[in-house]
């Protein structure tokens, strides 16, 4: 049997949570958005485009109360949570917008409310009040959600889970030096601090490699050993799977039994505090991916964007196992897989990358046996950076893309300063998405996998209109994804 998820403490906080939201939602109508992203998925700009569009009058005409001109006004408020950093808005606008270059990413939990003022569209309720919703934006790194299904493991589970996939595929060589030093070890040895240290710094450059970019790996729990913020050197950081420990007793005052009370001390600190302050009190949530990016590393990269989705999802899964079956009812109700950078392809290409996303997520759901209601798949740009074109190559149209590289990127031997303009053939999805998946070996796969020239493009120069006003952030997708996430709220 797994070990409980939640404690009888957590379980009656977060009822006690759940109960206070439900009241306070009665005197003002709110949405708790997650918003979440596996690495490099850009969330911060999601947020600040979302937000951006929402404020400027963006064009979101598959966005059905702005469409229809039901929303009367849109203004940022000061959040609920006084202990929770705001999100800054306006610092990430301003990179993007005056600066031209991506905001950094947030490396911590981070929160905003907008708020909607609109006229229903059932008469009925036009009787009664005007339409108010607020929407508590709660964004969160992709790592902390992937931290989740450690509440239902034990140290030993951790260890072998981890040892398993350290030792397939390209882990084996990123994790030979922390395995090399674990096999030295006894497990039933003395603990020691010093020997503690350098098996967790080995572990967690292993982390770090497999997240670069070189290999652009997904599953990388525990989430904090990449982050570590103010626990950086603490015991509950201070940890490392120990490989081929199976079902021996770990003796008292030994290293294998200081592993497994860090373990339990990373979940106590780390993991239920989320968990229950957090992410229980979640109403949607998206989880936004870099599709393009595992595609262009190969198979393994895929594989483990896979893996990964289906530690996310699982955490959604109701049920008698599931994370959230300690909630008084199922609460996030709508789930968006988002796969982002939709601008670094011809439009041509935009459905073929949602298809490939859909087939992912769906293996995902098959594979840990749950359904799909309430979850969605597409593919967007929070931000379009690039416009499309044709040129005439060898007497044949070519369909490409036009930007401007960030400095530094290269594109056939030349270098840009961020600040040319160029036209790239991005290259092409297959039409058929199956055609990537029928592969049982990682080799014939290679061959599958289409080869994308992916390029990192600069934030668009926004235009101003006629008033010297400037235009809100062009994007694809972005008004689908607001109508699947709050669209029904504001009906």
């Amino acid at each position: 049997m797994s070990p409980s998820l939640t404690t009888f403490r957590d379980d009656a906080l977060i009822a006690l949570d759940s109960l206070g939201d439900k009241v306070t939602n009665l005197l003002n109508p709110t949405v708790r958005l997650g918003v979440t992203g596996l690495s490099r998925a850009g969330k911060t700009v999601f947020i600040s485009s979302l937000v951006h569009n929402l404020l400027h009058g963006g064009r979101l005409p598959l966005f059905e109360a702005v469409r229809s001109g039901r929303v009367s006004s849109v203004r940022l408020e000061p959040q609920p949570d006084d202990a929770i950093p705001r999100f800054q808005y306006e610092d990430h606008v301003q990179a993007l917008v005056r600066d031209r270059i991506w905001p950094d990413s947030t490396r911590a939990i981070s929160e905003l409310r907008l708020t909607i003022q609109y006229e229903s569209a059932s008469g009925w309720n036009r009787m009664f009040s005007a339409g108010k919703l607020s929407i508590d934006i709660v964004d969160y790194p992709g790592e902390w959600l992937l931290d989740l299904p450690l509440l239902g493991q034990d140290y030993r589970t951790f260890s072998e889970n981890t040892t398993r996939l350290a030792r397939s595929g390209v882990r084996r060589e990123l994790s030979a030096e922390w395995l090399d030093l674990a096999a030295t070890l006894d497990p039933n040895g003395p603990a020691d601090e010093m020997t503690a240290k350098r098996l967790a710094e080995r572990f967690a450059a292993y982390l770090r490699a497999c997240k670069s970019d070189e290999r652009s790996l997904s599953t990388l729990p525990p989430g904090r050993f990449l982050m570590p913020g103010d626990l950086d050197g603490s015991p509950a950081l201070t940890f490392a799977p120990l490989p081929d420990i199976g079902d021996q007793r770990l003796e008292k005052g030994s290293l294998g039994a200081m592993m497994e009370r860090r373990f339990e001390a990373y979940k106590s600190v780390v993991v239920r505090p989320f968990f229950r302050e957090h992410f229980a009190r979640l109403d949607r949530q998206i989880v936004l991916i870099d599709a393009l990016q595992a595609l262009n590393r190969g198979p393994e990269a895929v594989q483990d964007l896979e893996r990964a989705l289906q530690d996310v999802l699982a955490c959604f899964r109701p049920g008698s196992n599931s994370i959230l079956s300690s909630l008084m009812g199922r609460r996030i109700d709508k789930v968006l897989i988002a796969a982002t950078k939709a601008d670094h392809l011809h439009h041509e290409s935009h459905d073929r990358l949602e298809a490939i996303t859909r087939r992912i997520v769906d293996r995902a759901i098959e594979r840990i046996g749950m359904a799909g209601a309430g979850i969605e798949v597409m593919a967007m740009a929070s931000v379009r950076a690039t416009r499309e074109a044709v040129v005439r190559q060898n007497g044949q149209d070519l369909p490409v893309i036009t930007g401007t590289p960030m400095q530094g990127e290269t594109i056939g031997g030349e270098t840009f300063d961020g600040n040319r303009k160029t036209a790239i053939f991005p290259g092409d999805l297959p039409e058929r998405s199956d055609s990537l998946f029928q592969a049982s070996d990682s080799i014939s796969q290679e061959s599958r996998l289409p080869h994308l020239n992916i390029v990192r493009f600069r934030p668009p120069n926004l235009e101003e209109s006629g008033s010297g006003a400037t235009l809100s952030i062009p994007h694809i997708r972005l008004d689908r994804a607001l109508q699947f996430l709050i669209g029904d709220r504001l009906a």
